[in-house]
């Protein structure tokens, strides 16, 4: 029976895995521990951006073409009118079943040498011990890994936290053939929509508002663009809700506990960048624990949180502001040049200084549209 490990991570989700993993590289004895049995499913638009692909390249995990669909860029459309970006530099994201995600990290974590054990609620922590019941297992590195609603986090101590901008998703796949190599964003006078082809033949489409009563079928009824697409397509998964919202904590680590995912904080959905922020934190976080010193970590948690954050936030300037969002897109569409690069500062290939420029111009594009 497993009596000690050098990290014990609470939660195996994708990025309690990534935690897992990037551990192990370094040579450190890893337990990854979670209530459910994989593959663990979650509400989500399902799209990996290219950075979020290249993280995970980081954890020796490349994905194929067989298990998702590639998009090239995005898409916007409102009020009749639509504009889009490629990624720079030919970048290509892929979306892909959150199922099959999962399984495909389970694998790698299990390559690695990483202890799962599934099925196994934890109870507690203190110091160096996880409880798991009447069973304790020592760590010199406690990792929580266990969603918004951490218990970690709270049985750490580092229970503060900000929360803005707080969303009601849902999320359901439609057998249809994809129609664009975009992810396309749907923008109406309360909702949003995400659709984006995961395989030759399924659509995952997801809805956000602040409407907790608002379900998909409501939704599309309010983005005739995004109904018309579906219509008539078989729904081949059960409608799936979850919270979104930009939520920041004060402090992602105490002593010998640190937080990772969504229990250090999350973005809004509509960036994408959940996931891909993860796996960036897994390494950042490894990194640490090889050097014996987690303080560098929240400097890099925060670093790395910096732009999905900012990008969150001027996307949902537009949420609600029907005129806005014509005016936005009569400026993309005037000047496709300013899209290209805010979308390639949402990938990480621009820095935020680098858009001064754009910033004026884009002001005074809305000012003239």
């Amino acid at each position: 029976m497993l009596k000690s490990s050098d990290v014990f991570v609470i939660g195996g989700g994708p990025a309690g895995l990534a935690a897992g993993i990037a551990a192990r590289q370094r040579g450190l004895r890893v337990v990854v521990a979670d209530v459910s049995e994989a593959p663990i499913d979650k509400t989500c638009g399902e799209g990996l951006m290219p950075d979020g692909l290249l993280a995970l390249g980081g954890l020796g995990i490349t994905l194929k073409r067989g298990d998702g669909y590639p998009f090239r860029g995005v898409r916007f459309f409102s009020s009749g009118l639509s504009a889009d970006a490629r990624f720079p530099s030919h970048g290509i994201g892929l979306s892909i079943r959150r199922t099959a995600l999962h399984r495909i990290m389970v694998e790698r974590a299990a390559d690695e040498g990483v202890d799962l054990l599934w099925r196994t609620a934890v109870t507690g922590i203190s110091g160096d011990e996880v409880r798991m019941g009447n069973r304790t297992v020592r760590a010199k590195w406690i990792v929580g890994a266990d969603g918004a609603n951490s218990r970690v986090r709270h049985w750490a101590g580092l229970d503060v936290r900000v929360r803005t901008g707080l969303r009601y998703a849902f999320r359901q796949h439609y057998r249809r053939a994809p129609w664009s190599d975009h992810m396309e964003i749907y923008w109406g006078d309360r909702s949003q929509g995400y659709a984006t082809a995961v395989s030759d033949e399924e659509v995952c489409v997801a809805v956000a508002s602040h409407d907790a009563k608002m379900r998909v079928e409501q939704a599309l009824a309010a983005l005739p663009q995004l109904q018309a697409r579906l219509r008539g397509a078989e729904t081949v998964s059960a409608e799936r809700g979850a919270l979104t919202a930009n939520r920041t904590v004060k402090h992602v680590y105490r002593r010998n506990v640190a937080l990772i995912g969504d229990a250090s904080g999350t973005v809004d959905a509509i960036t994408g960048q959940g996931l891909g922020l993860s796996f960036s934190q897994a390494v950042a976080l490894a990194q640490c624990f090889r050097s014996g010193d987690l303080e560098p970590y929240q400097a890099e948690h925060r670093r790395l949180a910096l732009r999905p954050l900012l990008m969150a936030r001027l996307m949902l300037t537009l949420d609600g502001r029907p005129r806005f969002q014509r005016r936005t897109l009569q400026v993309f569409r005037r000047k496709p040049e300013i899209f290209e690069r805010l979308l390639a500062l949402h990938v990480g290939a621009l820095s935020p200084q680098s858009l001064a420029l754009d910033g004026i111009s884009f002001g005074w594009g809305l000012l003239t549209a």
